[in-house]
């Protein structure tokens, strides 16, 4: 089926989506949605900046009208919004028997997310955006990114009451010090390979720095020895 005929109805067997409230008519097409969705991942893939991305060529970009856009979102914030939804995948399960392997298995997650093209390229796309559209994150870091960091935190919590990970030190920053390398090297040197062993690199240099320690059970000795050789 070519994209401009996207629009013309769900395939046969396809659930379609849901009518726009208050309009009559054909259901939303499923197809066309994906047809947009892929138009703006293209553009981005191309080099295009959220910027000089127009609905009109996002809509020609999809093969179709441009009203077919707008009744399925109000604005460009909003579709990329929608966008940045489609790329995100199920997070890794973790067993809960390692508080190391099952943070190794957060960071490899995002090793993995940060190889992918459009995930990287999307990210950075949209990194410089923010400031412009400071919604568009907050809205995304509600929906997604919350979900990313309360798994994180948990594994933490889970350390600190094995007794693996200090007590002294706030949770949230020891979250910064393992996800901050793996998003420096995505988004700053994207020109760099991810490494397989960088998870575990990072893991286990964090993890050095915030292990709980054994208490000093050295007594120091206070009492002076007897002068033997005293007359």
């Amino acid at each position: 089926m070519s994209r401009a005929a996207a629009d013309s109805g769900a395939p046969a067997g396809e659930r379609p989506g849901p009518a726009v409230p208050g309009r009559r008519g054909r259901p939303r097409s499923a197809a066309a949605d994906s047809a947009i969705i892929e138009a703006v991942l293209h553009l981005i893939e191309d080099g295009a900046s959220i910027g000089e991305l127009s609905m009109e060529r996002i809509a020609r970009e999809a093969g179709v009208g441009k009203a077919t856009v707008y009744r399925r979102w109000p604005g460009k914030s909003a579709l990329m919004l929608d966008v940045m939804r489609s790329l995100d995948v199920p997070g890794p399960l973790l067993d809960g028997t390692s508080v190391r392997d099952d943070l190794v298995s957060l960071l490899e997650f995002l090793r993995r997310r940060g190889l992918a093209k459009r995930s990287s390229a999307l990210l950075r796309t949209l990194v410089s955006h923010v400031r412009a559209q400071p919604e568009l994150w907050a809205e995304y870091h509600d929906t997604v990114v919350r979900a990313r960091r309360e798994a994180l935190l948990g594994v933490l919590r889970r350390g600190v009451a094995n007794g693996e990970i200090r007590t002294d030190q706030d949770l949230e920053t020891i979250a910064d010090l393992f996800v901050g390398p793996m998003l420096a090297r995505a988004l700053l040197h994207e020109w760099k390979e991810l490494p397989e062993n960088l998870p575990a690199d990072i893991v286990d240099m964090v993890l050095e720095g915030v292990r709980q320690t054994a208490p000093d059970t050295t007594m120091s000795d206070t009492t002076t020895a007897p002068d033997t050789a005293a007359g």
